[in-house]
């Protein structure tokens, strides 16, 4: 249905599989209706995964549209560039190393790929190409190990918790193009996401449904074990991965206009 993520596609085809998506498990779930209750479990597990993929794929698709026009538009990447390079990023691995114990060399030398690449004033396209050579030479070194999946995750953490430190100095600072870099964040996250979820699946010999589908797994038992031991259960994962489609227009508007904070420069 979504053969690459970041092709522009159209806005009804987008609310198409989104509609599609939001009804995948009723349907299943009415049509095994008499059906041994394992049999059922296992099929609306892979469903719902399946219909999750399809809501994550649709809101990174989104992002990236309205990502793509701040790429193109010169203007706001030089504010941006220049809103970058007024970031304390020694400050920043300071704080972060502590909670992430990084490779300071390895940091300092994406945020030099990451300044170079947006003063080249770079297509999505390449951004994305620059995020994969990113994803692959961090999990390099354990390729073939059984700690890979386990380090893909870190790499989605750390890659997380470091962006947020930069998007909190650019608040502080009051920067112009904060919401130019929320959106670009966004996107970013959701990619990177993206990647190593197929990254996983490839070194495990699944599908990425099917890593999904563990997860899935993973919550129905912690759910099961709560409400057989009397514990209550405040998640709500269906609205978790819808955040981004429901920010989105408010970013739009950010981006064309600094956000009020505390002067740091």
């Amino acid at each position: 249905l979504i053969p690459d993520v970041l092709r522009p596609i159209p806005s009804s085809l987008t609310q198409a599989i989104r509609n599609f998506a939001k009804g995948l498990e009723s349907w299943l779930s009415s049509a095994m209706q008499g059906c041994p209750s394992d049999m059922i479990e296992i099929k609306v597990s892979a469903v719902a995964a399946f219909a999750q993929t399809l809501r994550r794929y649709t809101s990174l698709n989104h992002l990236a549209q309205a990502a793509r026009a701040v790429l193109q538009n010169s203007v706001q990447i030089n504010q941006m560039l220049a809103d970058l390079n007024r970031v304390d990023f020694h400050n920043v691995q300071e704080q972060a190393s502590w909670v992430c114990q990084c490779d300071g060399s390895l940091v300092a030398r994406l945020e030099a790929d990451f300044k170079a690449t947006l003063q080249q004033q770079n297509s999505l396209e390449q951004w994305a190409a620059w995020l994969k050579a990113v994803v692959a030479t961090v999990l390099k070194p354990y390729q073939g190990r059984p700690n890979f999946t386990t380090a893909a995750r870190q790499l989605l953490l750390k890659w997380s918790f470091y962006s947020s430190m930069v998007i909190r100095d650019l608040t502080l600072r009051s920067a112009a193009s904060f919401g130019s870099f929320h959106l670009i964040r966004l996107l970013y996250d959701e990619y990177m996401f993206y990647l190593i979820e197929h990254q996983v699946a490839l070194a495990t010999g699944e599908t990425p449904i099917a890593v999904m589908g563990e997860v899935r797994k993973s919550e129905v038992s912690s759910n099961e074990f709560e409400m057989t031991n009397g514990t209550p259960n405040n998640n709500n994962n269906s609205s978790s991965n819808n955040n981004n489609t429901d920010q989105l227009h408010v970013l739009q508007e950010m981006h064309q206009r600094p956000t009020k904070g505390i002067n740091l420069a």
